[in-house]
């Protein structure tokens, strides 16, 4: 079966030379020198002020809430992992959607001021599959009103905007290392700010509020990764370069293969470096899609239908109506991609799609 990704594993060996180091110092969790290790290269890597390496990529948007001390409701996509919208529902917050942009499947900034009540405390844009949010139009209205911005960019490993990264933007961004990610730590996450006072009190949150062994800051759960999750890390980020150069490789060919064909491609925000995270196409409608993935799935091919359904049809939240994202749910698909995918895969999985869609 050729899945929609595979997770990248390094060479054993190295994993467990890295590994060997938390044995020696029988130190396994509670930020030992891997996990310091692994941040300190990341920033530099990523191009970031503040990191903070956690369990996994659900607690950063969750402290994120906490931390910046949101109340009442924060604007948010449909279009996104449902981590996103049960993050402000589970921290007690309501989530008021803002419909997507047709093109870039990012929330639409034309429509945020819309939304905005003597309520709202935030807005929760998601940069999708890599695709950078109109970042810009996004802080002039924050700024406008007061808001916090946090940014779900679980996608965005390596991604930059205008030579910046991504990571920069925002009160606060997250991002996601779980193990089907372009880096990826087994599962695990970050939290990525630019302000020193801030990141000091997110730290708070991700370690029971401790600010010595015996004195609490305040409240705070336990979020932090574990050596033997940031040993996978530092075994996996000397191929980063690899993995990003490999997929988009893989991504060209896709492209190349749909330049004449009805399937409609992501598009990419102007002024993007992108990290080929995701491969989608959009289907005709949805009869058409759920078509299509039951003939890849009979010839053993395993997209996904990412991202399904749209989150304002969750039975948890208020239903509004999201007619661009509900559309786009409905008949996307995100085909296979990875680090090792053959050149006479991607073109054989192309030619079927065509096949069957037209």
């Amino acid at each position: 079966m050729i899945n929609v990704t595979q997770s990248f594993l390094p060479p054993q060996q190295e994993y467990q030379a890295i590994l060997k180091r938390a044995w020696d110092n029988a130190w396994l969790t509670n930020r030992g020198e891997l996990t310091k290790e692994l941040e300190g290269k990341l920033k530099e890597y990523l191009s970031v002020n503040h990191i903070l390496l956690l369990t996994n990529g659900t607690l950063p948007i969750q402290i994120a809430i906490r931390g910046l001390g949101l109340t009442g409701e924060i604007i948010t996509t449909p279009f996104s992992y449902v981590a996103t919208t049960s993050s402000i529902v589970w921290e007690h917050c309501t989530p008021v959607f803002v419909d997507i942009d047709p093109d870039y499947l990012t929330i639409d900034e034309t429509k945020i001021e819309a939304k905005i009540t003597s309520n709202t405390s935030a807005i929760m844009a998601t940069h999708v599959f890599g695709n950078p949010c109109h970042v810009e139009a996004i802080e002039e209205i924050a700024k406008k009103h007061n808001l916090k911005v946090i940014y779900d960019a679980a996608h965005c490993f390596g991604v930059r905007y205008k030579g910046n990264s991504i990571f920069n933007y925002g009160d606060v961004s997250t991002c996601s290392f779980h193990a089907t990610k372009l880096f990826h730590t087994g599962e695990g996450g970050g939290l990525f700010c630019n302000d020193k006072e801030l990141e000091g009190h997110l730290y708070y949150h991700h370690n029971f509020g401790h600010i010595d062994p015996y004195t609490f800051y305040g409240l705070g759960i336990n979020a932090k990764i574990s050596e033997l999750q940031s040993a996978m890390g530092l075994a996996v980020f000397p191929y980063m370069d690899e993995i990003i150069e490999n997929r988009t490789r893989s991504t060209k060919l896709y492209t190349k293969e749909f330049e004449n064909s009805s399937i409609r491609t992501l598009k990419i925000r102007e002024g993007t470096t992108w990290n080929a995270a995701y491969y989608p196409v959009i289907l005709k409608n949805e009869e058409t899609m759920l078509h299509c993935l039951n003939e890849l799935q009979k010839n053993n091919i395993n997209p996904r239908r990412y991202f399904y359904p749209s989150l304002n049809t969750l039975k948890y939240v208020k239903y509004q109506s999201m007619p661009v994202s509900e559309n786009i749910s409905k008949r996307i698909l995100c085909l296979p991609l990875y680090y090792d995918l053959e050149p006479e895969v991607v073109h054989t999985i192309s030619t079927l799609l065509k096949h069957i869609h037209e």
